[in-house]
């Protein structure tokens, strides 16, 4: 079983982190018309490798639990540092939001999303075959 944990462990993290990038841009579009909004964004290649290592993001700041009965955070995989993206084309009223660098990224994640999903899809229609196979 661990070793099922390790080969589909890449996959559900890199899923998360598709999964949290959407809801950034997603973030930016609702706010394409709020003065003074920047566009903000991640790198998803930075935010994967720390992620992988286990190691919050750069700038996290640790939970503090005031009881010893609340959770804990985890390994800290699921944060981000978000970044500010750099403004295309200035706005009169300091909104940074390009639409069409939004939706191209959008595009963009949402097919790494799904070739995510197909490669877990792939990975277990192997498992089954093998499984299959052994039993006869």
């Amino acid at each position: 079983m661990a070793n099922l944990e390790s080969h589909l462990g890449v996959y559900s993290k890199a899923l998360d982190l598709r999964a949290q990038r959407q809801q950034v841009l997603a973030s930016n579009i609702a706010n394409a018309d709020t003065p003074n909004y920047k566009a903000r964004d991640f790198d998803f290649s930075q935010a994967m490798a720390q992620a992988m290592a286990g190691r919050p993001s750069d700038g996290a700041l640790p939970l503090a639990r005031t009881s010893a009965g609340h959770l804990g955070a985890g390994n800290g995989a699921g944060s981000v540092r978000l970044q500010y993206r750099g403004e295309a084309q200035s706005a009169v009223d300091g909104n940074t939001v390009d639409m069409d660098v939004e939706r191209a990224q959008i595009a963009d994640n949402a097919i790494q999303y799904q070739i995510l999903t197909q490669l877990i899809s792939d990975k277990f229609s192997g498992l089954r075959t093998a499984m299959s196979g052994t039993q006869g």
